[in-house]
């Protein structure tokens, strides 16, 4: 598990490593992975051309060291100090004795013949975007040739939420110190991190962290896998009750991602019973209603429910755990969801949570963290907030779950239909509202990468892949 940590936490794990360590024996560390890591990225360091953008602080600290290391192995470095006059001493003097120089004017010149361009403007304390100096070299740096390395995270990115306030620097790999920051995993800052590249530098870091990333390894303990007494109720039944005149295939999507999810047997109620059943011949369809179709360990509602908001609320009436998306998000009752006792997820797009919570979309797509969080304490519910990154928020607080393995092919009608029916199953097979929806949404992302694959796909071929997807992580 790929695991985040606030910046206070990581600060304090700093300092008490510090206090154990000789002075300046940390960012020693720190500039020896960032180097490695640059060299690594550049092939030939001798003859190279490398630009350090360097700020105030610690952070360019880092980046002097590492440029001087870069120098001693016949690298030509060249700092462009953005504060002159508090720049790090050491890192300065260090870069001069292996040969590095500073430079005196044109700094756009040097950093569009660079090979290299390290980003040691901002550290992890740094708020708001780039002030306009930094802004139009970051600037220069995206439009050069160059390959464009962040130390720590990249500068006008905010470590802690992952929001970008104003212009950022956009790298095409990040060297993080120590421990992953929430920002390097969330959009809309992940897109500028690039490729993200941990250096351990021996911090001590408690268990539970701010952001956690489910693995392969994490997903394949989680899938619910039937043993050698398993029937159909055993395995999870998962009532579906979605769709309408209008929009049959959102049932008929849905209840496919149930399927391919493993459940033992799905349960469908509404109108889209013929459409359904055309499809897939074991549904077992009802006309009479959620409370009269039968036993189930798990209701999904919503997906092209229209304007059906009693079976919502019949829905919600029941004693297991419940998904809700779409029409469903719309139409239920705000005071029932929080007054459930058994589980409640929802899965909102950012448009959706935007309107639960009364505020812009763009306020959503720009705090996607505090938003899922919100959300989820507004309601009283466990919150997927979809999106290039899905965060799923849960109710009981802690550490909330990232996933990354989304593609934008999924932006797809129906994609969203198959994700509620494929985690409906994993909340009847028994998860909790966390592991059933990050586990979706992990299944989910690699079965729309293997259906598109470069190339469009529909919702019915991401639901397809769903086994494919499911073989990937278990072998």
């Amino acid at each position: 598990m790929r695991t985040a940590y606030s910046v206070e936490t990581v600060r304090a794990a700093e300092r008490a490593l510090m206090a154990r360590l000789p002075e300046g024996a940390l960012m020693q560390r720190a500039a020896a992975g960032l180097a490695a890591a640059c060299a690594e990225l550049l092939g030939r360091v001798y003859g190279s051309r490398v630009v350090l953008l360097v700020g105030s602080g610690d952070n360019g600290g880092d980046a002097l060291y590492a440029g001087a290391r870069l120098a001693r192995r016949g690298a030509g470095v060249t700092a462009v100090l953005l504060a002159p006059e508090r720049a790090h001493a050491g890192g300065l003097a260090a870069l001069r004795r292996a040969g590095g120089v500073v430079a005196s004017g044109a700094a756009e010149a040097l950093i569009e013949r660079a090979d290299l361009v390290v980003d040691g403007i901002v550290g992890i304390g740094g708020k708001g975007g780039l002030r306009p100096e930094a802004a139009a070299l970051a600037e220069v740096a995206e439009r050069s040739r160059a390959a464009v390395v962040a130390v720590d995270l990249p500068s006008g990115v905010e470590a802690g939420s992952g929001e970008v306030r104003g212009a950022a620097v956009r790298a095409d790999l990040t060297v993080t110190f120590g421990a992953y920051k929430p920002g390097l995993l969330i959009d809309p800052a992940r897109e500028y991190a690039g490729v993200v590249r941990l250096v351990d530098i021996g911090l001590e870091l408690p268990r539970e962290g701010e952001l956690t990333a489910l693995q392969h390894a994490d997903v394949a303990r989680l899938l619910p896998v039937p043993g050698v007494e398993s029937d159909k109720y055993r395995r999870g039944v998962v009532g579906i009750a979605a769709g309408s005149a209008r929009y049959p295939g959102a049932a008929v999507l849905a209840v496919s991602g149930a399927l391919r999810g493993g459940a033992g047997a799905v349960r469908y109620v509404g109108p889209a019973g013929d459409a359904v059943i055309a499809r897939f011949p074991e549904t077992l369809v009802s006309d009479r209603g959620p409370a009269e179709a039968g036993r189930v360990q798990a209701w999904v509602t919503g997906p092209g429910g229209g304007e059906d908001a009693a079976t919502v609320a019949e829905v919600l009436g029941t004693d297991v755990p419940v998904l809700l998306d779409a029409d469903g998000l719309r139409l239920a009752e705000r005071d029932a969801v929080r007054g459930r006792a058994a589980p409640t997820l929802m899965t909102p797009h950012a448009g959706e949570a935007a309107a639960l919570l009364g505020v812009r979309r763009e306020e959503v797509e720009g705090a996607r963290l505090a938003a899922a969080r919100e959300l989820a304490a507004v309601y009283r519910a466990t919150v997927l907030l979809k999106g290039s990154t899905t965060l799923v928020a849960d109710v009981a607080g802690g550490a909330t779950r990232v996933n990354a393995t989304g593609t934008s092919w999924l932006a797809t009608a129906g994609s969203g239909d198959v994700l509620s029916g494929l985690a409906g199953s994993l909340l009847a097979a028994g998860l909790s509202a966390l592991d059933a929806g990050s586990v979706a949404a992990y299944l989910h992302g690699l079965a729309g990468r293997f259906a598109a694959e470069g190339a469009p796909a529909g919702a019915h071929d991401i639901s397809d892949r769903i086994p494919q997807a499911w073989r990937d992580v278990r072998y």
